[in-house]
């Protein structure tokens, strides 16, 4: 009934050495927005399925427990974007800061 959408481990192992093949700096910024596209929408895919257990649960199709387990998984990955994003954020305020 729960979905998962996050990556699974080897598939990010998998898009880090795809990665390291690339040899331009354009290739290697398309390839992490890439990976950051994908994770996000797995972050947008659980909160839609928040939302469809949620009604389940609402007409009785569903358990308690399903609601909490969806909800609980839709908490830690937004979490964990928002401290992903603090990290991006911090580490360019760090590079404006270098003098050249």
């Amino acid at each position: 009934m729960i979905n998962t959408t996050m990556l699974a481990p080897v598939q990010l192992i998998q898009n880090a050495a795809q990665v390291e093949k690339k040899a331009t700096p354009a290739e290697a910024t398309e390839s992490f927005a890439s990976f950051l596209k994908t994770a996000i929408d797995g972050v947008a895919a659980q909160e839609q399925d928040v939302h469809k257990v949620n009604d389940q649960f609402i007409i009785g199709q569903a358990d308690v427990n399903d609601v909490l387990i969806a909800s609980s998984k839709a908490e830690l990955s937004l979490s964990l974007t928002s401290q992903v994003r603090n990290k991006v954020v911090e580490a360019y305020q760090e590079i404006m800061r270098m003098q050249i």
